[in-house]
Parts: structure tokens; sequence; C-alpha cells
């Protein structure tokens, strides 16, 4: 049989406030365990939440960012439940009026087609604490830190097909949010982390299957993996006719599979009700028209720009627009070098610097090389002090101590040699130690022309003009 994948996606974005979403307690990552749990937090007897307004602005953008019905009137609501890192015994987030309804995504496929994935909704909602399980031999401890820290949950549509669309989604809704300025998107801090709600049913069939839930996978390539493997794991207990189970399940990124956590709840099991100390979240219209007035140049638009701005390409706008941090850095480095070197700085920025970048794991905000020294390595580039091949070489030396790449080229004598009479002089001596080279080129053998440019640029040490080399060679040797 064949088997159709349904996969809907909840993401929790740890929104960027300085204050809980009720209180104001400190959300700075890092601290202490339990010092930035105040009495709001802890749920203690007589306190009352106060809504954090930078949240609700902050939600509201990212409604006006896809395109989302921002509703004028939304409700806090009690989602009860027991867990130790809860001490309220019950969570504030939005259930049937959220402040976002609807919007959409559009995503790239692997194919070059676009796919618009709709948002069903976002709301507002508090974290809560974290378990220390890795800490404590035998027991367990209990962090509050996170308690109150303000979470906007985005829930998608189920309209993804396979785990390479939900990790299209992923990155688009992360680029986003991070463009938006609303989170840092750290995903190994917990600031962007994801449910995967997973089925199978029979190609053809319109009836969703049964789902199971895999909560807070906190990487893209866990995201694809978890789900993949719950696929696998889901059409195998079908065609051995056995029956999948609604419930929810961890993933092990150790041992790469999921393992059952719980049975799944339905809303009635957590008693949904109105908070009664919070009232009803009132937003006036003259408050989303001032927000969408202040909303940044989005992805989708920067990208369109890029390409006709800087004459990039649909690939080279994609990777330098992929963060807000790498489109930044790309036109503060086009501004001081020139529009007309905006290829250059292309070129480099996705060869040279992203390479190293990757080789380090280091992000573009923690690049070594800052953007005036990049743009003069561009210039010396354009104005042919350097080849590409030297300018390689010059950036390596920068890399590894940042300074003046003028400064490199001077102490490491990698000037590219432009005197023609110079480069006569190599070409004439690499002919006459290759006559059996040349006799066979001349005899139709056209491929040596390449034998011959490396020998000649060997001779140089790399450092004779390309383009000189190319077209003196070609009249020597004919």
């Amino acid at each position: 049989m064949q088997w159709e994948t349904v996969i809907g996606l909840e993401v929790h974005v740890q929104l960027n406030t300085k204050s809980k979403i009720f209180s104001g307690a400190a959300t700075a990552y890092g601290a202490e365990p339990n010092t930035q749990a105040c009495a709001i937090d802890l749920g203690l007897p007589g306190v009352l939440p106060v809504l954090n307004e930078e949240a609700v602005r902050m939600a509201v953008k990212f409604g006006l960012a896809v395109n989302s019905n921002i509703a004028k009137r939304s409700v806090f609501d009690r989602k009860n439940y027991f867990y130790p890192d809860l001490p309220k015994g019950y969570q504030i987030s939005q259930f049937t009026h959220p402040i976002v309804i609807g919007g959409e995504l559009n995503i790239d496929l692997e194919d070059g087609t676009t796919k618009t994935i709709n948002i069903t909704r976002a709301h507002l909602e508090e974290d809560a604490g974290k378990s220390l399980h890795e800490a404590f031999k035998g027991q367990t401890g209990i962090d509050l830190n996170r308690a109150g820290i303000p979470l906007l949950e985005i829930v998608s549509e189920p309209e993804m097909r396979n785990a390479a669309e939900a990790v299209a989604y992923l990155k688009k809704l992360h680029a986003l949010v991070k463009y938006l300025g609303i989170c840092d998107g750290n995903m190994q801090e917990g600031s962007f982390r994801c449910d995967a709600n997973v089925s199978v049913r029979p190609l053809g069939q319109e009836k969703f299957g049964t789902r199971a839930e895999i909560k807070n996978v906190n990487s893209f390539k866990f995201v694809e993996k978890a789900i993949n493997f719950e696929v696998t794991r889901q059409i195998e207990i079908l065609e051995s006719g056995g029956t999948v189970i609604q419930e929810t399940r961890l993933y092990d990124s150790q041992k790469n599979d999921t393992r059952s956590m719980r049975s799944k709840e339905e809303a009635n099991d957590y008693r949904y009700f109105p908070d009664p100390d919070l009232e009803p979240l009132v937003i006036s219209a003259a408050f989303i028209e001032k927000i969408k007035q202040e909303l940044p140049e989005l992805p989708t638009a920067k990208h369109a720009r890029f390409m006709t701005q800087y004459n990039l390409s649909d690939y080279e706008a994609n990777i330098l627009t992929e963060t807000k941090a790498i489109a930044d850095f790309y036109e503060s480095t086009v501004k001081i070098a020139g529009m007309n070197n905006s290829k250059t700085t292309a070129n480099l920025m996705i060869g040279e610097l992203n390479a190293a970048l990757n080789k380090d794991a280091l992000e573009i905000e923690n690049c070594p090389i800052n953007v005036e020294q990049l743009a003069k390595l561009v210039q010396r580039v354009a104005d042919n002090t350097l080849s590409g091949k030297l300018a390689k070489t010059v950036f390596e030396f920068m890399w590894q101590q940042p300074q003046d790449p003028d400064l490199i080229i001077e102490q490491q004598g990698l000037k590219q040699v432009t005197d023609t009479s110079a480069i006569e002089k190599i070409i004439d001596t690499v002919i006459a130690n290759n006559q059996k080279q040349l006799a066979e080129y001349r005899a139709g053998k056209q491929q040596l022309f390449g034998f011959f440019v490396g020998q000649v640029m060997k001779a140089s040490q790399g450092k004779a003009n390309p383009d000189q080399v190319n077209k003196i060679l070609q009249g020597k040797l004919s």
C-alpha cells in the first residue's frame, strides 16, 4: 500500500522581552537556577498577573507579517494540569479566543516550486519551568527561571507532506521571527522549539490517520529525523495489522527513535476556563496600525530587492537574505566596496566567508573579519591587486589574524603580477621547458592549454594575472 504523510507543527517562539509575560522578573538566559522567579511566577497566594504590553506588540507584529487577522478582543485562559515545574497548577494561555487568527507562510521546495502553508492561529502563553534530570543522581531538580517567560505558540494547518517540507517551514518561520526582532531564534537555549504532529493515511484517503505528537524538538536536523522515524514506525504498525495510538512521544537523538511519553490529552482534559485574574485583551485599530508602520523589510521583499538592486541570482539572494544579520553585513560591505563590486562581494561571502563560519561553527554576528576589512579585500580584487586565488589566500590570513588586507598583501608579498613583460618572460620559459607538450598542442591537442596555464601560474607562485596569462599564452602557443 502507498502511504501519505500528514504533518502539522506547533512552534513555541520565546519572545525577546526583558521581563516575563505577567511579572517584572528578568528573562536573561543562563542565570543561576531559581534566581529569576518572583512571587507571581511561583503562584504564591494573593499575587495578581499583569500583562506585558511588549509581548502583545510582538504577537501583533508577527500576525501582520504573515497576513493574519489580529483579534481586537482576545482572552487568556487557564490550562489546568499538574507537573512539578508548574507551581501554580495551571498555565496561562489562550484557547478559544487567540490574538492571531489565520495567516500563511510560503516555503521553497527542493524542486524549485513554492508551497503555501496556512497558519491556523498564534496565541500568547507563559512558559513552564524546567526539570533538571541530569544534575542529581536519582532525583530531579526544578528550575523556575523559565516559568512565566512569554511564548507565542504558532500552530500550522496539517498541510506538510514530508519531513523536508516541515524543515523548510521551520526555517522560514525561524528567519521571519529573527527578522522581526521578536525572538533571538537560539534553538540550543530553547528559544525556538517545535512539537510535530505526525500521522499517515492511505494515499488518496481524505480522512486523517491517528496522529502522534513529538514534543520539544529543538534542531532542524532532529525534526527531520524524528518525523522520518515516526512515519516509518506508524507505517510498520499499520502494515502489520496494528493500530496507531494517539499519544505524545519524545525523540531520542542518541538512539534516533521516538518513545511513548503519555497518552495524548484532549482539550477537555485541561479544563480550560477564562482566567479570572486577567481581563480580556482589547486592542485598538490605532495600536495595530502603528505596529504595521513599524514593520521592517521582510525576507521575501528583501530577497526580491537583492536580485534587482545587486544583480544577484535567486540562489545568491537566498543565501544572503537567510538572516537579517547576513543581509545587513552584505549591504554594509557593498556600501563601502562600491555597487559595481556587489557580485564580487557576494562571491566572497557565499564562498570563503560562509565556509569559514561553518567550519568554526560561528554566526555572522561573531565574524572575526569586519565589514571594512572585507570591503577592502573586495576592492583589491576589483583593482587587480589580487587575483581570485590570491584573494582566497589573503582571506585565510585575515581569518586567522584579522587585520587590514593591504598589510597582509605587503607582508606576504601577495601582490598580483600585472606587468606584461614579466608575464611574457615566465611564459617563454615555460614553453621552452615543455617542447613536447607544445608540439602536441599545435598538432591539435587543445586541452593542453590548461597544462600551460597551470605551469605559468605555478612558476609565478599564483601571482600572475590570469586574464593576461590566458591572452598572452594564446598568442604565443598559436
